[in-house]
Parts: C-alpha cells; structure tokens; sequence
C-alpha cells in the first residue's frame, strides 16, 4: 500500500507564523526529487505547536499540493482518542490516504488502553491507518502482541517502528502476515529494517536528499540491495546529524542552508547549535546536497 521514501515533512515558519509559500514549494520539489509519499503533521513538522485550526490548514494544503501524485499519510494523533478521532475525520474528509497515529503520550496506557485507543479510531472512521510507535518520545511501547491484534482490525494497515529494536520487523510480519505495512521510523538503520521486511522510512533525511533517499528505496524494491546499501552510505552521517540534537532543529538547519525555508521553530524547540550546525555542514557536504538540490529548491521560490 504505501511503501519508499516518504519524508516526515518540517512545516516551515516565517516571522512566526506557517509559511504558506514556501511550504507548497517544499511539497512541490519532495514530488519531483521523487518521494514516493509525504506525511504532514508528524512530529517533525512541529505539530505540537500548531493549533488545531493550523493542523487541519496544513494537511488541507498538503493533500491540494500533492493532488493526488503521491499518498498523503495525515498525522492525526492525539494522547486523546476523542481528539485524535476528530482529526482522523477530518483528514478523510480533506481527502488524505491514509493517517499515522502515535501511541498516546504522557498518559501512560496499559497494552489494552492502547489497543481500546485504536480500535475506537478505527469504529469511528473508515481510512488506513498508520500506528506509530515511538517509544522515547511517548514512553510507551507497544508490544508486537498488540500490534497483531490491531492489526486483525479492517483499518488498521501498517505501522511506523520507530523502536530502533530490529527485530521488531521479523516478530511483528510472523503475526501480521505479509500484507501489513512496516514502514521504519528511524533513518539510521532503515536498510537493516528493510532486511527484515520493511517496505519502507517515514523520513527525516529525505527532508532535505528526497532524491537519494527515494533512489535507495528504488535500488531496493529493484532487488539492488548491494547498490541501495552503497547509495544509503552518503547519506549515514546525514541521518546521524539530524538527531544530534532533538528534531527537528537540525532538519530546520539544513532546509535553510538549502534554501528550502527560514531557520526557524516555535518554542519550545530552538534553532540548532553551532556545534549541531557544524555537523550538518560536514553532513550536507558528504551526501553532495549543495550540488544540486539547493538550486531545485530555490528555483520554485
């Protein structure tokens, strides 16, 4: 179903407020670099600070930008299910393809609060949805046990692992069957989770190398695993770099430097460090990124 490169997408900022323009350039140039999807809302792009009526803005605007080129996956996550329901139904309303929903955080729910949580988002609206587990973020962590079980659920399509525990994959396709969707959420180790039958990364890194990126999930779906390992090792100390301090201030870093956006966040995340930005100049440099895609970028600006 959704499978590839498909970048976390950053919601640039201006002056405090969305940048409107230079988020649809963004969305233009991630589907002719080649992203095989985009993912509005997610906790790259800063959605705990966007108000309700952004929220919906912003996947609203994803979704006519993207017109039906690639799928839109909508964050519609919520520590309430009352809450992260309402934003399910309205993404299918705006007409997204699916929505990603992250565990509930702070909350601390048991294995079965999480799986009452989804099954009631699942009554509630017939559309894909995209569990994402992400356990230094949430504190929770959803076992393979209740990601089976959901998965038995007719909305319930795949999940984004962002649990660094590789060997999640394998467990969770023994229970699952091939036809769940494993998407990996971590860019450090996706080649190692596509080893054990992921289908693709929710993406950082593609935020600012849409076009490496989707060309080693390309080599990979090819049965080019030699060349798709030789083509991710640009892009490792770049996926390092990113989370050298919490994201995205890196990622806002280098969509800057590219040309892609202002260096800009909204408390309580601030700008990257001189020594994160150092890191992300090295990083930047080893993948070639301003060889080419600045000049992309700046050309729809």
């Amino acid at each position: 179903m959704f499978k590839g490169s498909i970048p976390a997408l950053i919601t640039p900022f201006k002056n405090g407020e969305i940048d409107w323009p230079a988020f649809e350039n963004f969305i233009e140039w991630q589907i002719e670099q080649g992203s095989h999807g985009l993912v509005p809302c997610g906790t790259t792009g800063e959605s705990p600070t966007l108000t309700h009526e952004e929220h919906n803005q912003v996947i609203e605007r994803c979704i006519a930008v993207a017109a039906g080129r690639v799928p839109v996956i909508a964050g519609t996550g919520s520590n309430s299910t009352r809450e992260a329901i309402e934003l399910t139904r309205h993404a299918k309303e705006a007409g997204a393809d699916a929505a990603l929903i992250i565990t509930p955080y702070y909350n601390k729910p048991s294995q079965e609060g999480m799986y009452q949580h989804y099954k009631a988002i699942n009554d509630a609206v017939d559309i894909p949805i995209i569990l994402y587990n992400v356990p230094g973020r949430c504190v929770v962590d959803m076992s393979v046990e209740t990601v089976a079980r959901l998965a038995k659920l007719p909305n319930i399509a795949g999940i984004k692992d962002a649990t660094a525990d590789l060997s999640r994959p394998a467990a969770t396709r023994a229970l699952t069957g091939d036809d769940f969707c494993q998407l990996s959420g971590e860019d450090d180790s996706v080649i190692e989770f596509l080893k054990q039958g992921g289908v693709g990364v929710i993406s950082v890194v593609a935020n600012l190398a849409p076009k490496e990126s989707a060309a080693v999930h390309n080599a990979w779906m090819e049965g080019a695993h030699e060349k798709a390992e030789k083509l991710f090792d640009k892009l490792r100390p770049l996926a390092d770099a990113l989370f050298c301090e919490t994201s995205p201030g890196p990622a806002k870093y280098g969509a800057s430097k590219l040309g892609l956006c202002q260096n800009e966040l909204r408390l309580p995340m601030i700008p990257a460090t001189e020594a994160a930005q150092a890191k992300m100049d090295a990083a930047i440099a080893h993948a070639g990124l301003l060889d080419g895609n600045a000049g992309a970028a700046k050309a729809h600006g």
